[in-house]
C-alpha cells in the first residue's frame, strides 16, 4: 500500500520534551509517556481547524490534547477507560473553580492533616520540613492488606505514607466538594513524584528509598503552582471539556452521531508497558481500584498493548485475520520466541499481544467512524516497537493499511522524532498518522 510522506516535524530527543512555557495545567499530573503539548498545536493548525469545529481525543490519558485545545479556544471531548487518567483529565480541563478560594481552604485541610498525622501545625506561608518527634512505627495510618498487594513493594516508605493518607483524609472531611478533586489531583501528584521510591526511566522501578518526605509542604506548594495556573488560564469564554469514561475500542457509542470533526490522539504502542502498572500507586490511593478484581476489570477495559493484559476470552484478534502484515509479525515472533527455546508465560503471549493489540485498534477506528463528520481529519501519534524478541513492528504503517481497509483516506505519515531502542539500539520512529473520512 502507498503511504504519502508528510512533513518532518522533529528528530531528535527534546522532541518529546514538556516545555517551559507548557508547564501550566500540564504539569499539574502527566503520565510519564504522555506526548508533548506543542505536538498538538502543530496538528491543530497542519488539520486546519476552524472555529466551532470539535476536537475529540479517544485515548485522552491525562489529557494532554484536551488542555491544549481547550487553551487554544477549541471545543474538546476526551474519552479515557483507565480511572486515574480520566479523573485526572477532567481536572485539567475544569478551571471553573476558584483559586483563592483553593488556596485557603487548603491551608486549613493541611494543618489539619498535620495535627492527624502527628506533626507540628505549619505556620502561614511557611514551607519547610518541621522537625518532630516522629510517632513510632506501629501507629502509623497503612493502607488495608489487599491494597497493599496492588502495589510494587516499597513504593513507598511508612512515614511519607501516613502522611498520604493523613492528607487525603482531611481532603475529605474538611474541603468544599468543588474543590476536592483539585486536591486530591494534586495529591497524587505528591504521593508519586514527592513521596515515593519510585523510579521512571519510563519502566517503573525502585529508586532512592525515602524513609520520610514532606509531603505538606510539597502538596501545599502545588496547590499555590495550580491556582495560579486557573487564574492564567481561566479566561472569559472558555469552552468547556468533555471527558467520558469509556472503552475506546466503542468510542462511537460515547458521543452523538456526526459529531466530530478533528480527531488528536495517542494510543498505547504494542510493547511491555503495562499502563496499570506505571499508575498504580496514585490510583489504589485514591481509591480507584481496591482489589485484584478491580484491577482486572480496569484492564479489560483498555486496548491489548501487553501481555499483562491479555486474558482467554480475548478475541480482538478476530478483527485482523485477514491483514497479512499483523499475521506475519505475529509469526515471526511466535517462529522467534521457538528457535529462542523461550518458554516463560509471558513470552508465550508475545504473539498473541500483536495480534490483539492491531485487533483492538481495528475495533475502533470501526466504531469511531459513527462520531465523524464528513471531511473529518485525524492524526494519531504511534511509535514503532521491537519490545518482542527484536522483532520491528512499524506501527504507523500498519494502523495506516487497517484504516485505508476501513475507509479512511491516508493523507500521509510525518516523522514525529526517533529514538533508540533500548534491547537492540536501533533506530525506532515515532510518527504522526493522518488520515480523513468521507462516508462512501
Amino acid at each position: 500500500m502507498p503511504i504519502a510522506t508528510g512533513r518532518t516535524v522533529l528528530l531528535n530527543r527534546d522532541a518529546n520534551k514538556l516545555k517551559p512555557e507548557d508547564r501550566a495545567v500540564h504539569e499539574w499530573y502527566r503520565f510519564v509517556l504522555s506526548f508533548p503539548p506543542h505536538l498538538v498545536r502543530d496538528y491543530l493548525s497542519i488539520l486546519g481547524i476552524e472555529r466551532g469545529e470539535r476536537v475529540l481525543d479517544p485515548f485522552a490519558g491525562t489529557g494532554t490534547t484536551l488542555v491544549e485545545v481547550k487553551k487554544a479556544g477549541f471545543v474538546c471531548a476526551g474519552i479515557e477507560s483507565h480511572p486515574m487518567g480520566h479523573f485526572a483529565s477532567t481536572v485539567k480541563t475544569d478551571w471553573s473553580i476558584n483559586a483563592e478560594q483553593l488556596v485557603e481552604q487548603a491551608e486549613r485541610v493541611v494543618n489539619a492533616a498535620m495535627d492527624a498525622a502527628g506533626e507540628p501545625i505549619m505556620e502561614q506561608e511557611l514551607l519547610v520540613l518541621h522537625s518532630a518527634s516522629p510517632l513510632p512505627e506501629h501507629l502509623l495510618a497503612r493502607l488495608d492488606l489487599e491494597q497493599e498487594k496492588l502495589l510494587l513493594a516499597q513504593s513507598i516508605s511508612p512515614r511519607p505514607l501516613h502522611k498520604i493518607l493523613a492528607l487525603r483524609d482531611a481532603i475529605t472531611q474538611m474541603a468544599e466538594p468543588s474543590l476536592q478533586a483539585h486536591m486530591r489531583l494534586a495529591l497524587a501528584k505528591t504521593a508519586v513524584t514527592d513521596a515515593s521510591n519510585l523510579h521512571f526511566g519510563p519502566e517503573v522501578g525502585l529508586g532512592e528509598v525515602k524513609e520520610d518526605a514532606p509531603v505538606f509542604e510539597s502538596w501545599l506548594s502545588r496547590i499555590f503552582t495550580m491556582a495560579n495556573d486557573i487564574e492564567f488560564v481561566a479566561k472569559p469564554g472558555v469552552l468547556p471539556a468533555q471527558v467520558i469514561r469509556a472503552d475506546a475500542r466503542q468510542a462511537g457509542e460515547s458521543l452523538p452521531a456526526r459529531s466530530v470533526d478533528v480527531v488528536i490522539t495517542s494510543p498505547p504502542y504494542p510493547n511491555e508497558k503495562d499502563y496499570t502498572r506505571t499508575t498504580r500507586l496514585e490510583t489504589v490511593l485514591l481509591g480507584f481500584i481496591s482489589s485484584k478484581k478491580d484491577l482486572r476489570e480496569l484492564k479489560e477495559g483498555l486496548i491489548r498493548s501487553n501481555t499483562r493484559n491479555i486474558y482467554k476470552d480475548d478475541d480482538d484478534d478476530q478483527s485482523v485475520l485477514q491483514f497479512k502484515s499483523v499475521q506475519r509479525i505475529a509469526a515471526e515472533i511466535e517462529a522467534r520466541r521457538l528457535a529462542l527455546g523461550k518458554t516463560s508465560g509471558f513470552e508465550r503471549l508475545y504473539h498473541r499481544v500483536t495480534k490483539h493489540y492491531f485487533g483492538g485498534v481495528a475495533r475502533h477506528l470501526a466504531s469511531i467512524q459513527k462520531v465523524l463528520k464528513p471531511g473529518a481529519r485525524l492524526a494519531y501519534v504511534v511509535g514503532d516497537q521491537a519490545s518482542f524478541f527484536r522483532i520491528k513492528i512499524h506501527t504507523g504503517n500498519i494502523l495506516a493499511e487497517i484504516a485505508e481497509h476501513l475507509g479512511y483516506k491516508v493523507e500521509g505519515i510525518d516523522l514525529f522524532r526517533t529514538r533508540m531502542a533500548t534491547a537492540t539500539r536501533s533506530t525506532l520512529r515515532e510518527e504522526v498518522v493522518r488520515l480523513s473520512w468521507n462516508i462512501p
